[in-house]
């Protein structure tokens, strides 16, 4: 527990804003000035709720500052997480680009860096929006949620990764595009307030994955399976 907390500690203190955040952080850090000013510039019984509001903004920007975090990270060995979290589930699924295969799934809490990295070298070769709805990512009918999947050719063959959607989590972003060639630990996009990240790799690399249910993990760092 005390590791945990002094890798936080360090990311946090090294913090970059992940891309695409900055407007999330900008509004309420304007509003934080507004109500300073105001709460500086009366003395009546106004100043008292923009007190109030400015403690409440202050929160609120705190929370952005956390959530939106991007620390550098050295790249870890092998096949590693491509999402900050809780290994949820590890099984066997036929996949319609892949055929036979396992999928990994990653449960991202609030605390989490929500940035998500490559796992591996390989060229985009397609990225799908599949709409849907927003169940919490860690129930099972979170298979019909909004999700961006993403098809990388390899140098274990082709590998998926399927960004999914939660209850508070309502925008997924992409960084990269079709045809381009991204490097192991290499940012490729982030879900916004949240939820659940899968990889699905061949299956002949079954017995090559060292993680665990219930594991936690960090994208980038963290080994999920050792390559041949």
């Amino acid at each position: 527990m005390k590791e945990c907390y002094q890798k936080f500690l360090g990311e946090t203190l090294d913090m970059n804003i992940a891309q695409g955040t900055s407007s999330w952080i900008l509004i309420p850090f304007i509003f934080l000035i507004l109500f300073g000013i105001g709460y500086v510039l009366t003395n009546n019984d106004i100043q008292v709720l923009l007190l109030f509001f400015f403690l409440i903004t202050g929160i609120i920007e705190i929370f952005f500052l956390m959530f939106f975090r991007d620390p550098e990270r050295p790249t870890g060995d092998g096949l590693v997480a491509v999402a900050d979290g809780k290994i949820q589930f590890i099984q066997e699924r036929n996949d319609k680009d892949i055929g036979e295969s396992i999928q990994i799934a990653t449960f991202m809490n609030v605390h989490n860096v929500h940035v998500n990295r490559m796992p591996i070298d390989g060229t985009i070769l397609d990225i799908t929006h599949i709409p849907g709805g927003y169940l919490p990512a860690f129930k099972k009918e979170s298979e019909r949620n909004e999700r961006v999947v993403t098809l990388i050719d390899s140098s274990i063959g082709r590998i998926k990764v399927v960004q999914i959607a939660g209850t508070l989590a309502k925008r997924i972003v992409w960084y990269g595009k079709k045809k381009q060639q991204l490097i192991k630990g290499q940012r490729f996009g982030m879900i916004k307030l949240g939820s659940r990240v899968d990889i699905i790799i061949p299956k002949h690399m079954k017995q090559s994955i060292t993680v665990s249910i219930g594991d936690r993990v960090r994208a980038g760092v963290d080994t999920i399976c050792n390559l041949p």
